[in-house]
C-alpha cells in the first residue's frame, strides 16, 4: 500500500497503518520524580518489591504519557498531588536479567518544606518507607545505574537542559 492510497481509502489505509503498528516492539517506560527539601535532601522510597531504594515513581501504563505516570504514582503511592516540573532526564536501559530494555524520565518535583515531607505516610502497600536523604547518602541505598542517573538528574537542575544517559551514564 501506498501513501496515495489514503486519500482512496482511509478506513484500508488506517486497518494498515494497524497491522504494522501491531508488529513494532514496544518499550517500558518508567517515571520518577525528583524532590527535595529546602536543604537539598531528596525525598527516596522503599519497594517492597525490591531490595533498593528509589526515586518514587513506577512504570507508565499503555499509552500514558510519562509526565501523567509521574503524577499517577505520587498519588497512588504517597498521596502527593504535586505538579510535575520539567523533565531532568531520560535514560535508556539495556535489558538486564528477565528485563527488556526501557526508557526511564526524571521529571522535577520541585522543592517542599522539610516539615511536611518528613511526615509524609506511605498509603500503598507496594512501599514499605520513605525517607529523606541527603545527596552524599544515596549512592549507599541506589542501585548503581540509578545511582548514575539520580546524579545526572541532580546536575541538570542547575541548567536549563535535560540529560539523555545510556544506562545512567550522561552523553555529551
Amino acid at each position: 500500500m501506498r501513501a496515495s492510497d489514503s486519500e482512496r481509502d482511509p478506513q484500508a489505509w488506517n486497518a494498515y497503518l494497524a497491522e504494522g503498528n501491531a508488529r513494532q516492539p514496544r518499550k517500558r517506560v518508567g517515571a520518577d520524580v525528583l524532590i527535595r527539601d529546602e536543604h537539598g535532601h531528596v525525598l527516596l522510597v522503599d519497594p517492597a518489591y525490591k531490595p533498593d531504594w528509589d526515586l518514587p515513581g513506577g512504570m507508565a501504563e499503555a499509552n500514558e504519557a510519562p509526565a501523567s505516570a509521574a503524577h499517577r504514582e505520587l498519588k497512588e503511592e504517597l498521596g502527593l498531588d504535586l505538579e510535575i516540573g520539567r523533565l531532568l532526564v531520560v535514560d535508556w536501559v539495556p535489558p538486564h536479567g528477565p528485563w527488556d530494555d526501557s526508557l526511564m524520565f526524571i521529571f522535577d518535583g520541585g522543592v517542599m518544606k522539610h516539615r511536611h515531607l518528613a511526615h509524609l505516610k506511605v498509603v500503598d502497600p507496594e512501599l514499605a518507607s520513605v525517607r529523606l536523604v541527603d545527596p552524599a547518602e544515596m549512592q549507599e541505598l541506589l542501585r548503581p545505574y540509578v545511582w548514575r542517573r539520580v546524579r545526572a538528574a541532580l546536575h541538570a537542575l542547575s541548567n536549563a537542559l535535560a540529560v539523555y544517559c545510556d544506562d545512567g551514564y550522561p552523553l555529551t
